[in-house]
């Protein structure tokens, strides 16, 4: 089984990846959280950075891109092959309000005729290999079925699966029925996205879908670091390990954002995933997301670790909806 790294802003980016691939090193391919794609192929320095390849050695990372216009992808395409990138992913996936507004995203989705067009143009002028990650429609599951009429146009290195519709965000079930009507119908190679946390999870999915064999994880490992080793070789997450984990990331975004506040609000998003892997943790979630000063953080991470254990069963699902 290969396993990737969904790619999640503010949460996933080159401090984090080096991190994970530190101390767990088990992912195939990381996916940089998207950069807003424009005409000019300049990027804003905190993306820019994200994907610099001396920022990203030793791991496979491929470029997210989030854009409905062929020209702005195009341009930006040529600035991200130029640092030595041969692959990029499109975001038809993000189901973000703001990002749909502007029918980009899984937003793109709703609009048939032009991302036809759009994939035509992109596909036509590709300087690397496009992959995509979708979702299976915006408002029906049913828009999936001219949609994969629509990808079975063109070469897609990879086609990415997250099978929900932009309405449900990342509530009710991942549509499995759709899903495998995707895997009977789709030309192009296909990875599976969507709610694997558990063991359990993941025996089910292996029984249900013997021939996948490409998954993309991103809450599930956001929330357990070591879950992979978990899904595959029965490897318990180390409590130790997670603090090493922990403190060098959080060591490294001192070393790179300036001030507390904006040290802590990095880490506290990591925190409303990861606190879920402890026992007895809602007081020191309350003292973590309270926290406005560094040695605050600090005490409240060290008592966390030093008076809870790791859950015997991590299934966390429900824990962390958004």
């Amino acid at each position: 089984m290969n396993f990737y790294f969904a790619p999640m802003e503010g949460l996933t980016g080159y401090i984090y990846r080096n991190a994970h691939n530190a101390f767990f090193n088990n992912i195939d391919k990381y996916f940089s959280p998207f950069i807003v794609a424009n005409q000019s192929g300049n990027f804003r320095s905190r993306d820019l950075n994200d994907i610099l390849p001396e920022n990203n050695q030793g791991l496979v990372v491929i470029p997210q891109l989030l854009t409905n216009n062929s020209v702005d992808f195009i341009n930006s395409s040529k600035k991200i092959k130029q640092l030595g990138y041969n692959e990029i992913n499109l975001n038809l996936g993000c189901p973000s309000g703001t990002v749909v507004s502007k029918n980009k995203g899984s937003g793109f989705l709703s609009k048939k005729e032009e991302l036809d067009t759009f994939l035509d143009e992109i596909f036509s002028e590709a300087v690397t290999k496009i992959s995509i990650k979708t979702r299976i429609g915006k408002d029906e599951p049913e828009e999936f079925y001219d949609l994969i009429e629509i990808f079975n146009k063109y070469p897609i290195e990879e086609l990415i699966i997250h099978p929900r519709i932009q309405k449900d965000f990342y509530k009710n079930k991942p549509n499995l029925v759709i899903f495998k009507d995707a895997l009977s119908l789709s030309k192009n190679r296909v990875c599976y996205n969507g709610d694997i946390f558990t063991v359990k999870d993941y025996a089910k999915f292996r029984a249900d879908f013997p021939d996948v064999d490409t998954l993309m994880l991103g809450r599930g490992v956001l929330a357990n670091p070591g879950l992979i080793g978990g899904l595959t070789n029965n490897i318990k997450l180390d409590k130790e390990l997670l603090k090493e984990f922990h403190d060098k990331i959080y060591e490294d975004y001192k070393k790179i954002l300036f001030g507390d506040r904006n040290i802590l609000f990095r880490m506290k998003e990591l925190w409303f995933y990861m606190i879920f892997v402890f026992s007895d943790n809602a007081k020191y979630a309350k003292k973590i997301k309270k926290s406005e000063h560094c040695c605050d953080y600090e005490k409240a991470v060290a008592s966390l670790f030093r008076e809870q254990d790791i859950l015997a069963n991590l299934d966390i699902n429900n824990n962390f909806i958004k």
